[in-house]
């Protein structure tokens, strides 16, 4: 088969790593960078031209759509899917887990576990929102945020009320949520192929530090799933529709609760720390899945 991998850079580990796998498969990967791709749009005809050269006889594509470009990225997934091509996340789950806030009305309708969130306009709210999520401390989140950034510990209502009144005064969107002690600073990253977990680790926050993302600092320790974090990790990603995905957990005293799921989540944590051929399980899922790919849709 011919497997485009949609990034941006191909040096980057998980790129890397998913060339190597689908060449120790047999098959021919090709790199291309979804920002350098033109989509054309024809009566019956969808096409993606790269370098203004039409796309032709690719079989899969697997998708590494960075944030800051969602919309784009998102774009292009989308005119392959309207060529028949198969793909490891489709348009619509990426555009989903990519908002916070739908992402979790979404996994709330479908009962997985969750860290009591409020989310509201208008500042004059303030202490209601805090009182809400049986706050202080709070944990404050930008819709937008990614690995780590936009998130803020609020330990004191004082503290709280003022940041969020900050982020209210920039326009920006801002969720917040309970804050789970008992956590201690660490989560569960459980990675998803085709509805089951193929690898876990468990991420602690350096000292001093509530969130647990290997990008800031943190460590890593590979880890078996008790029954109800498998269950929970498998029904998140297919309630947001995604095939392959990250989802991070937080142990709590109910039970496990979901933070967010990772449309395109990283390989070198979880390889590195686990030693299990994340990339390979991704190619063995393309495989399977291609001859009887039925292409079902997901409601929104």
């Amino acid at each position: 088969m011919r497997i485009a991998i949609l990034s941006t850079n191909s040096d980057l580990y998980s790129t890397r790593r998913l060339v190597q796998a689908a060449e120790q498969h047999g098959h021919e990967p090709v790199v291309i960078d979804h920002l350098r791709c033109q989509v054309m749009i024809e009566g019956g005809k969808p096409e993606v031209l790269y370098k203004g050269q039409p796309l032709e006889q690719i079989d899969a594509i697997v998708p590494r759509i960075g944030a800051s470009v969602t919309d784009y990225g998102c774009a292009v997934v989308r005119q392959f899917e309207m060529m028949k091509v198969f793909t490891t996340a489709r348009s619509q789950a990426i555009t989903r887990s990519r908002n916070k806030l739908r992402s979790l009305q979404v996994l709330s309708k479908a009962g997985v576990g969750l860290p009591k969130t409020v989310f509201a306009k208008h500042p004059k709210d303030v202490d209601q929102l805090i009182a809400l999520v049986g706050g202080p401390p709070v944990v404050i989140k930008l819709l937008e945020g990614t690995q780590g950034l936009g998130v803020v510990l609020a330990e004191t209502a004082k503290t709280a009320k003022s940041t969020i009144e900050a982020f209210y005064g920039l326009k920006a969107n801002v969720l917040i949520q309970e804050y789970i002690a008992e956590a201690k600073g660490a989560d569960i990253r459980a990675f998803v192929v085709g509805g089951r977990v193929v690898g876990a680790m468990k991420r602690q926050g350096k000292e001093g530090e509530f969130r647990s993302n290997l990008h800031r600092g943190g460590s890593g320790q590979a880890v078996l799933l008790t029954p109800d974090e498998e269950w929970t990790a498998v029904n998140a990603a297919k309630a947001l529709g995604l095939r392959v995905a990250g989802v991070d957990m937080l142990q709590s005293q109910r039970g496990p609760l979901v933070l967010e799921v990772n449309s395109s989540p990283g390989l070198e944590g979880i390889e590195k720390t686990t030693g299990i051929d994340i990339a390979g399980q991704i190619v063995d899922f393309i495989e399977e899945k291609i001859p009887t790919d039925e292409n079902d849709t997901v409601g929104v």
